[in-house]
């Protein structure tokens, strides 16, 4: 029997950096591996609003976007609770949020599950899954931090979106394959998107 290609959750919120969560799903996709994608409303308006793309027909867009690569994408509306994504018997390799707002953050550190974004989250963290957030915001007060510091101490790895300069960036393209790569690095996904340290 052919094993299952690996699967990944990836959501994008409301916060300023959509750019990044689309580069994340390019590079598991040409990787081959299959996709679960979950934006919330505020996430198509940050499309829209941030990289002048056209969602209205969203299911086509995505198709034409990520048609080409190997892995699979499949699209799971926001509010679809009965997702599969949504259940723990579901198996996934973990989830990432990429750019995770802070609204969404604090949801997840209550325990909120009031859209399927936040269901599958609380999804990874009762199964003992990898959950990844990218965090973009700033400056941070109190309540973000200690929201945070709880995800934190509960195993969510926590990759804010400060892009390093060692590497000698030379694009903002270079600025995003590096998140998206320490977020690869985060799950052992091998990946040739930025130059190590040392390298």
């Amino acid at each position: 029997m052919t094993p299952n290609p690996k699967s990944y959750v990836v959501g994008i919120t409301g916060a300023s950096g959509a750019v990044y969560g689309f580069r994340l799903i390019e590079s598991l996709l040409s990787l081959g591996y299959t996709v679960h994608l979950v934006v919330s409303n505020a996430g198509w308006r940050v499309c829209k609003e941030e990289m002048g793309l056209n969602v209205t027909s969203r299911e086509e867009f995505l198709q034409e976007r990520f048609g080409g690569y190997p892995g699979k994408l499949l699209y799971h509306p926001v509010a679809d609770i009965g997702a599969s994504i949504a259940s723990g018997s579901f198996r996934v390799e973990g989830m990432i949020i990429m750019p995770c707002s802070m609204g969404t953050l604090s949801a997840i550190a209550s325990g909120s599950s009031d859209n399927l974004m936040t269901r599958a989250a609380d999804v990874m963290l009762k199964e003992g899954r990898p959950l990844v957030l990218v965090p973009r915001e700033t400056p941070l007060h109190a309540i973000h931090l200690e929201n945070m510091l709880k995800l934190s101490r509960l195993g969510v790895r926590m990759i804010p979106a400060m892009p390093a300069f060692y590497f000698g960036p030379q694009s903002m393209e270079d600025l995003i394959d590096f998140m998206v790569g320490k977020v690869l690095d985060s799950f052992n996904i091998e990946h040739t998107l930025f130059r190590r340290w040392g390298e």
